[in-house]
């Protein structure tokens, strides 16, 4: 079994469901929650349930929040190497969820915006392993270097690598080209239709995918509802999969990062296209019947 090493953001989730439309100035009907969040931890903790040996490193505060997110790492079975930041705090995102289900992010990096090369263990970079990293990494400019730093060093050791683009809003504001520039060592990209298009232009998702072939071998871009689809340099076509019918959805925080932990072990494995992205969608039909980015054990 190939070794998943996630580089990435560790994050507690306060998310705010609205019962009635948004009352603007005024107070607004909700159901609060708090739960562990962040793109980085969130696939690292769906890949450890899911029974592949994966380990995390990230950055938390000196706090109580970052201590229960440690815990639920470990309890999860992710190897948690977590830097303690003495004066930042653990990252926060607020996550208002309209009546209708749409969701809008206010993230505090906290913690997270420290990361830097010193805090990589190197006895995790090694040759047959495999680096994820999370794109929020790289759009943060404050963990920019240790992303780079990871990026350089699995390459060296010999690593497989996938990066995800995180979020079209900061990807938009830190620019396409050196995102792009960045990351053309990786083998693999996930995106979703939004990123796609910041990334291309290009509104249709396997027109977007061909255009980033040219700098990643293959590509994945995952599209909600409409389900996820594939595409490498060697092929003229993209390989499609419908989305898995979710009778019911709960939480549609973090189904994304459900996706890429279904995907990632069957594409490591070297299962065909097809089959990688049908156990991506299966994840994520589980992850948005659940409370929570995280799984529930």
């Amino acid at each position: 079994m190939t070794r998943v090493v996630v580089v990435g953001d560790l994050m507690t989730d306060a998310v705010a469901r609205a019962r009635y439309p948004l009352a603007r100035a005024s107070d607004t009907p909700a159901v609060v929650t708090m739960h562990g969040g962040g793109s980085g931890a969130n696939i690292a903790s769906w890949l450890a349930v899911e029974g592949s040996e994966v380990a995390f490193i990230g950055r938390r505060g000196a706090d109580i929040t970052g201590r229960n997110r440690d815990m639920e790492l470990m309890g999860y079975g992710v190897d948690a190497r977590l830097v303690m930041d003495p004066e930042r705090p653990t990252g926060t995102c607020v996550v208002l969820v309209t009546h209708k289900g749409e969701r809008t992010m206010l993230s505090d990096p906290g913690a997270n915006a420290a990361l830097s090369p010193e805090d990589l263990p190197r006895d995790l970079f090694s040759q047959g392993g495999h680096l994820h990293l999370s794109g929020y990494t790289l759009l943060n400019e404050g963990s920019r270097e240790a992303g780079l730093a990871a990026l350089e060093t699995a390459g060296r050791a010999g690593m497989t690598i996938s990066v995800d683009c995180a979020s079209s809003a900061p990807l938009e504001r830190t620019g396409a080209e050196p995102f792009l520039e960045w990351t053309q060592n990786a083998k693999l990209l996930f995106a979703n239709t939004d990123q796609a298009k910041v990334l291309t232009g290009r509104d249709e998702p396997a027109a977007a995918a061909k255009v980033l072939t040219a700098w990643f071998p293959q590509v994945v871009i995952k599209q909600g509802a409409e389900g996820s689809l594939w595409y490498s340099n060697s092929r003229s076509e993209p390989v499609t999969a419908p989305a898995e019918p979710v009778e019911r959805v709960v939480d549609g925080t973090g189904a994304g990062d459900a996706f890429t932990a279904g995907f990632l072990p069957a594409w490591l494995e070297g299962k065909p296209p097809a089959e990688a992205l049908a156990a991506g969608n299966r994840l994520a039909a589980k992850a948005l019947a659940h409370l929570g980015a995280r799984p529930r054990l």
